[in-house]
Parts: structure tokens; C-alpha cells; sequence
């Protein structure tokens, strides 16, 4: 496309404690105050790197943040433009400053929707930034759903087990994306793994044996569990994950029907556990019979390594029941997940959702297929990860510089939370921290799983300066 001027940007006088904040302030300013109007070509990311003296990859990342925010949007083969739906008639009042054409404050990006308060920024354990969701994307993918279903007559009752379409699209991406050997009679979508789990607590018998859970664990899984009459064992975690070695010996004294773990980010704590462990504990299933539910909750989120494949893809996983979830990837408000097991089970997981749920959504399902099927749901996790992982070390730094030896954790190679060591318990002010539900106490120390994803910089560094402990 011919430029007859090229685009220039000034940074010097623009806020921001980065250069990549600077520039993406800057770029948010000029969209606001009409210099950069709506629908105009910016420059290529080389050409604007060249032209501001910068890394590529930075203006790279500039731009694929403020996409996602909804300020530009790209077009292949033609460029970067800004976008002709702009999100400042959400931004909060801590933001309003933009839209007066004033730069007081640092901030990372301007979010889509209003700020969280003081107490939610400290409050949630790794919960997914619902701002970045490519509305416009999502918007048109329903919209062709919706025609798609009504040519097809598919707005009346369907299949409990799910849309065909949806049940494809996710068996190609967990046997391509996840070692998965299955079909789609494996799988059984649900709203949210929350279903997941309380199918798995219906399918599983309390007549079969006692339910082991890691020590610390997903309380909301528990009380599934405990609801549907199971007598509830502990097991050791450490550093490696899962203690089988105090799980045979649970064993060996208790007939036990199932264990639940988080095996790639456990929680609370993230650790991920380790191959040797993984396989021993198939081995085991094996061995005594019971089955095991793997929440892999946040698979998608790993940013220093490849993640280890999941306990449903490795030998000896015929008694594993693998929970997913989309809600990580788009918003938990989405509520799209799938529970994976043999077909028999999964037989049994659909007369129990025709007993409460009748389906899900149709439409829903059906727009994320396509977005599925078409790589972006795929691109959209790739720029989510690139953000994510700049919060955790933005999050790095903070924690450091706010607490120093005060506070220990282990940087999370993966997810959306730290696991904070805040020491000994006793020594604590529990004022604040005993009204933190993800606030614990163990072995004598207390701890806090803080969710970092939902979280800009700006608000990251706000939650954790109002931590008080």
C-alpha cells in the first residue's frame, strides 16, 4: 500500500517506567487525541522499530497487546491499522486522563473495561484477564453460528455429549496439541471443568473405595466429592508434585476408588509434577484399580519450557479422566469445557447431564469450533502468553523489590499465580490475609496463591503494595 507520509511517534515525553510502555501509551494517546485516526495505516513493526531506534520485538509486542486490547487490529497482507471501534468508552476512571488528553500516570495498557478494586487485584488465584478477549473476532464467529445453526436446523435439542463440531475440533487439537490418542466418543463437552468434576464425582462409586486428594488441593473439587458421600484421604505433595511413595501406602491400607490431582500447575501451589511420578502413578492405577482425575486446568499457559504432557497421554491411562477447560484461553464467563475418558464413562457423564443440563450452548459451541478449526483461538493463546509472561516477571520484580527476603516463592514456569512463602504464620498480621480465600496455612508457614493474569502492571503493582501482612 502506498504511504504518502510516513507515520512518526515521539516517545521522549510519553509516560511509562519502559519502553515498551512508553510506546504503547503513546500510541493509545495519538489514537485519543485524533492524530492517529480511526482506520489509519500504522507502520510496519520494522519500519517503526527503525524509525524509533528500537527492538523489533518490542514494537512487535506493543502491537499485539493493543490488539488484543481492541485499539488496532491487523490484516494480513495489508497491515496494522487502528481500529474503527474503539474500547475508551470503557476505560476506568484511573484512565480518564487519556481520554482528556493528559498523561499523568504509568500504565501498562489501558484495559477494556473498568479497573479492578484493591481488594479483587489481591483477591483472585490465577483467574484469566477477560479484557483481552478478541471481541470482534468472537462477535463475528457467533454470528456465523447462528446462521449456520438456523440453516441447519440445530437451534432445537441436540446431542448431551456436545456438538459434533465442537467434539472434532477439540479431539484434533488434544491428539495435536496434547499426545492424546482418543476419538470423539472420548470426549464430552461441559460447561466449565467445575461440571467436569461433579460428572466425574457421579460417575465415580463411593461404594468403589475411599477419594484421595493432595493435601492442599482445589476446594471446590473437594466439596463435589464430599457431596456425592465420599470418605475423603490426603496425600503428601512436595517440590515433585504428587508423594507416590506415601500414596502406596495409602493403598495398601484403604481400598480407594479415584484420587484427584492438578498434575501440570498443582493447586495451590504450581508445581508441576515431575515424568517419573507421572508414570508411577499410572502404573499404580493399574495395579489397584482406581481411577484418577486429572484437572488440567491452565495447560495452556507455560512459558519457560515445553510443558510435560498431560497423565492422559501416557501409557497406562485407560482409568484417567482428563478435565479440561476453554474458560483459561477466553473468560471463565464463556463456560466451555471437556471431560475425556473411555466411552463407557463418558456414556454415564451423559445421562447425568440429561438429568440436570439437558446440552450446552449451541452457538457457543459451534463459534469456537471455527475459532478452533481456524487458528485462532491458537494465535490468541500465542499473544496471551507473550502478556502473561511479562506480568509474572513484572510480578518477579515487584515481589523483590516490595519484600525482598521477606517473602519466597518459585518462579511458576507456567500459569497464572505465584505460590508466596510468607513465612512463619505466628509472626503474621491476619488481619487482611485470613479474609484472602487463597490465603493458607501449612506446615506452620503461611502462604498466598496471587493471580497475576487478570492484572496489568500498573494494577499488579498496586495489589501487591496494598498487601499487608
Amino acid at each position: 500500500m502506498l504511504r504518502p507520509w510516513q507515520t512518526q511517534l515521539w516517545l521522549e515525553n510519553s509516560v511509562g517506567d519502559t519502553t515498551h510502555a512508553r510506546l504503547v501509551n503513546r500510541l493509545i494517546e495519538d489514537i485519543l487525541n485524533g492524530r492517529l485516526e480511526s482506520g489509519a495505516l500504522l507502520p510496519g513493526s520494522r519500519s517503526l522499530a527503525a524509525i524509533l531506534g528500537l527492538n523489533r520485538k518490542t514494537v512487535q509486542v506493543a502491537y499485539d497487546e493493543l490488539i488484543a486490547q481492541g485499539w488496532l487490529v491487523a490484516e494480513a497482507k495489508r497491515g496494522t491499522f487502528v481500529s474503527t471501534r474503539l474500547p475508551e468508552q470503557h476505560l476506568s476512571e484511573q484512565y480518564q486522563h487519556l481520554v482528556t488528553r493528559t498523561a499523568t500516570a504509568d500504565i501498562e495498557a489501558v484495559p477494556t473495561s473498568l479497573s479492578l478494586d484493591s481488594r479483587a487485584k489481591v483477591d483472585n488465584d490465577g483467574i484469566p484477564d477477560a479484557r483481552l478477549i478478541p471481541y470482534e473476532l468472537l462477535a463475528r464467529a457467533y454470528r456465523r453460528a447462528l446462521i449456520a445453526a438456523s440453516r441447519k436446523q440445530y437451534l432445537g435439542y441436540g446431542d448431551a455429549q456436545g456438538t459434533i463440531e465442537l467434539r472434532s475440533a477439540l479431539q484434533r487439537m488434544l491428539v495435536q496439541e496434547r499426545y492424546l490418542h482418543l476419538t470423539t466418543a472420548h470426549i464430552c463437552t461441559v460447561r466449565g471443568s467445575q461440571m467436569a468434576i461433579y460428572l466425574a464425582s457421579r460417575i465415580i462409586k463411593p461404594s468403589d473405595g475411599v477419594m484421595i486428594f493432595e493435601e492442599l488441593t482445589y476446594a471446590p473439587a473437594l466439596a463435589a466429592f464430599e457431596a456425592a458421600g465420599f470418605t475423603i484421604l490426603r496425600c503428601r505433595t512436595d517440590s515433585k508434585g504428587l508423594d507416590v511413595l506415601h500414596l502406596q501406602q495409602l493403598l495398601t491400607n484403604h481400598k480407594v476408588a479415584a484420587i484427584y490431582t492438578t498434575p501440570h500447575h498443582h493447586y495451590p501451589t504450581t508445581v508441576t509434577m515431575v515424568m517419573e511420578r507421572r508414570l508411577l502413578l499410572l502404573q499404580l492405577s493399574i495395579r489397584y484399580g482406581f481411577y484418577i482425575v486429572e484437572d488440567d486446568y491452565d495447560h495452556e499457559f507455560h512459558f519457560d519450557s515445553r510443558p510435560i504432557p498431560p497423565l492422559a497421554s501416557l501409557p497406562g491411562a485407560e482409568r484417567v479422566l482428563h478435565i479440561g477447560s476453554l474458560s483459561k484461553v477466553f473468560a471463565p464467563g464463556l463456560r466451555v469445557g471437556y471431560l475425556v475418558a473411555n466411552p463407557e464413562l463418558i456414556k454415564q457423564a451423559v445421562q447425568e447431564i440429561l438429568m440436570i443440563d439437558r446440552q450446552g450452548n449451541t452457538l457457543t459451541e459451534l463459534a469456537l469450533a471455527e475459532l478452533l478449526e481456524s487458528g485462532e483461538v491458537k494465535r490468541h493463546i500465542r499473544k496471551c502468553k507473550k502478556l502473561y509472561k511479562a506480568r509474572r516477571d513484572h510480578c518477579i520484580t515487584e515481589l523483590n523489590r516490595l519484600f525482598g527476603d521477606r517473602v519466597s516463592f518459585h518462579v511458576p514456569a507456567g500459569g497464572l499465580a505465584f505460590w508466596l512463602n510468607l513465612g512463619d504464620s505466628s509472626q503474621l498480621d491476619l488481619t487482611d490475609l485470613a479474609l484472602n480465600p487463597y490465603f493458607f496455612i501449612h506446615k506452620q508457614n503461611g502462604y498466598l496463591r496471587f493471580g497475576f493474569g487478570a492484572l496489568t502492571e500498573r494494577e499488579a503493582t498496586d495489589a501487591l503494595t496494598s498487601l499487608k501482612f
